[in-house]
């Protein structure tokens, strides 16, 4: 069976062409978002509409002011954005409801995850990928030292609609240490 052809017009396509000169990018509205070790900007470009049931250490991995800006606003079984981080920065470590994959298109990123109790990592550089399945405990952090001033950028592909975003307990405890959370 042959797949229907639907005609779209170039205004209803420009409603899905996101100029990365347009996108908007947030620091806000995530449990870690204060967190001096956390600072990082977040751009919605494909979908991550607000999920249900968000609160406390449960968030849109974007948060929820990126959540409401998407560039492109479509629910279609994936979600595409960027972050910009200097050097020593990143989320906290979290766990997604669905696959959630990596690509630094600028300088070094280290992406890591727990695993019996301690930590691995991978440093990857421009273009290279890393793909998490769903519930794994990860995290990624600008590892580009030589530059320390230098902001860089990294691709995040998360796989569903309105996917959820749980940091960790730990995080959380830390977060609530530093009274950054309540």
């Amino acid at each position: 069976m042959a797949l229907p052809t639907i005609r779209v017009t170039r205004e209803e396509m420009r409603k899905r062409v996101a100029l990365f000169s347009e996108i908007k990018g947030f620091s806000g509205g995530l449990p870690d978002s204060e967190h001096p070790d956390a600072k990082r900007t977040l751009f919605n470009v494909v979908g991550f509409q607000p999920p249900k049931g968000a609160g406390g250490a449960t968030s849109s991995p974007v948060g929820s002011n990126a959540a409401e800006n998407a560039a492109i606003k479509i629910s279609e079984g994936f979600n595409l954005g960027y972050c910009t981080a200097k050097p020593g920065k990143g989320p906290m470590m979290h766990n997604h409801d669905t696959n959630e994959t990596f690509i630094p298109m600028t300088g070094r990123w280290e992406c890591s995850w727990e695993v019996d109790g301690r930590v691995e990592v991978f440093e990857l550089g421009p273009y290279d990928v890393i793909s998490f399945p769903p519930g794994v405990q990860r995290r990624f952090m600008n590892a580009t030292w030589d530059e320390p001033d230098q902001e860089h950028l990294l691709m995040f592909v998360i796989g569903g609609d309105g996917p959820k975003a749980e940091f960790s307990p730990e995080a959380m405890a830390e977060l609530r240490e530093k009274g950054l959370v309540g």
